[in-house]
């Protein structure tokens, strides 16, 4: 964290300081704001590497997306054709055609393999990259002793850049419709304060799904539109009239705050505290940390590319914050396990899922490539789990039929930060049900991330009584890079 620059303190940021002793910065860290709300941003280190971690939510069908089987019965191949890509013998679903026409750019894994078909379980899985379950692990609800995240160990194993931290989650936590927090997007073991930085730029919806409001539906009624749903950035500003005087009135709440720091203090030291203190002060005055979340009003030629959707924005929002410094980036593509295409599942990936997503990836993967970042920057796409070869009916709930939950198989994305393009990486069977050729567990797809980002593999973290545990629990898949 670099010290402040400047010496004058404009108003403006003297009453924004004010909040942030609110908000728990205490307020013998307010010389940090000295940094004049005009202050150039640092640039990112050079040779730094990055990862955005996509994740699907409710499970990707690997049949009707990168894995089709055009040759299998009706009740397996489902309803889309294949589509030829750039690559000479690779076909992928014809609704992804902003994809395959960069099938140079990305490979595929067909063979990722657990043993879990239900959701919190996958989560669990392929948030952390540990296929064991932790041996308290509740579906209901996250628990201090899971493991960490792939994001919080990420995250633990480098330095904030740029008023940054080095690992954050967006645009939401990944909430059921029920209001249950999903396991496995934690920091686990590792204890709260190590968990990655939560940008909540989506409000919890818990009636609808995909990528609001252009592609909004609800998985058995249709298509969708609640108008309270709003895409914003963090607000790094205080409320309209939250002016010093009645900041004063309310000095007393830092006693308070004070309090629960030094109960902090016994298991973090007070400097490392406060150097994140420091950090979240200096966020008000960072221009290049606004310019990273103010997405919704980016150039309206780069919102025609990613989609004005919450796919489209959280992608840009990504690429921002991976050119800003901060190293890994997981981008929840759907809330309330938008993926899980039980039933109406044709109509539902082919008019609200695969199109936000195929534009939002695509734009992603051009920009990364245009501005020199995507050899630097590994891109992973996958959910909690495939779905099965059988396509099944709920008719009690859903019109049509669907697939339901299959951890034995799915597919996964893989592209930039070395990866060599228009690869397929082992196989699935022919009804793409388990893995026929070189299967990959979760622990190896971990292992090509934190590789990726340049963790040795004898690295570990520590928990609070400084012993060490192995980062690595595989290794990276071979044959992408």
């Amino acid at each position: 964290m670099t010290a402040p620059r400047h010496p004058n303190l404009t108003r403006r940021t003297a009453i924004q300081a004010g909040g942030v002793g609110l908000l728990g910065f205490g307020s013998n860290h307010l010389a940090a704001l000295r940094a004049a709300d005009s202050a150039t941003p640092s640039p990112a280190p050079s040779g730094q590497r990055s990862v955005i971690y996509i994740f699907l939510s409710g499970g990707l069908g690997q049949h009707d997306s990168f894995d089709m089987k055009p040759d299998a019965p009706d009740n397996i191949r489902g309803e889309f054709l294949p589509v030829s890509t750039q690559t000479p013998g690779l076909q992928i679903c014809e609704h992804l055609p902003e994809l395959a026409k960069r099938s140079d750019k990305w490979s595929i894994v067909r063979s990722l393999t657990h043993p879990y078909n239900e959701h919190s379980q996958g989560h669990m899985v392929m948030l952390s990259g540990r296929t064991p379950m932790p041996p308290t692990f509740s579906a209901s609800k996250p628990k201090p002793e899971d493991w960490p995240s792939i994001a919080a160990i990420s995250g633990d194993q480098f330095p904030a850049t740029n008023n940054l931290p080095p690992a954050v989650v967006l645009p939401e936590r990944l909430i059921h419709r029920t209001g249950r927090v999903l396991p496995g997007q934690f920091a686990g073991q590792m204890g709260q304060r190590r968990d990655p930085w939560f940008v909540d730029a989506a409000p919890f919806n818990g009636t609808t799904y995909g990528a609001f409001p252009e592609y909004e539906f609800h998985h058995a009624r249709g298509t969708e539109n609640v108008k309270s749903l709003k895409f914003q950035a963090p607000s790094l500003d205080l409320p309209e009239g939250f002016t010093q005087p009645r900041i004063a009135k309310r000095f007393g709440l830092m006693n308070e705050v004070e309090r629960q720091r030094s109960e902090l203090d016994q298991f973090a030291s007070t400097q490392q505290f406060d150097k994140f203190r420091q950090g979240a002060i200096s966020l008000l005055t960072d221009d290049k940390v606004r310019h990273a979340f103010d997405v919704v009003k980016a150039d309206e030629a780069i919102l025609d590319r990613y989609g004005r959707n919450s796919f489209g924005w959280s992608l840009l929002m990504a690429r921002r914050l991976v050119e800003a410094g901060v190293n890994m980036v997981q981008v929840n593509l759907g809330n309330n396990e938008s993926w899980d295409t039980h039933g109406n599942a044709f109509p539902n990936l082919k008019d609200k899922l695969l199109p936000p997503m195929d534009r939002s990836v695509a734009a992603l993967l051009d920009d990364l490539d245009d501005s020199g970042l995507l050899d630097s920057t590994l891109v992973v796409m996958a959910g909690e789990f495939g779905r099965t070869p059988k396509i099944t009916g709920l008719p009690n709930h859903y019109k049509l039929p669907g697939r339901d939950h299959w951890g034995a198989v799915q597919t996964v994305f893989f592209a930039g930060g070395g990866i060599q393009g228009g690869r397929v990486i082992g196989a699935s069977d022919k009804i793409g049900g388990y893995p026929a050729a070189d299967p990959q567990k979760p622990e190896n797809m971990a292992a090509t991330i934190y590789e990726s980002l340049g963790i040795p593999r004898t690295a570990a973290w520590k928990d609070d009584f400084n012993r060490p545990y192995h980062i690595y629990h595989g290794e990276p898949i071979a044959g992408l890079m």
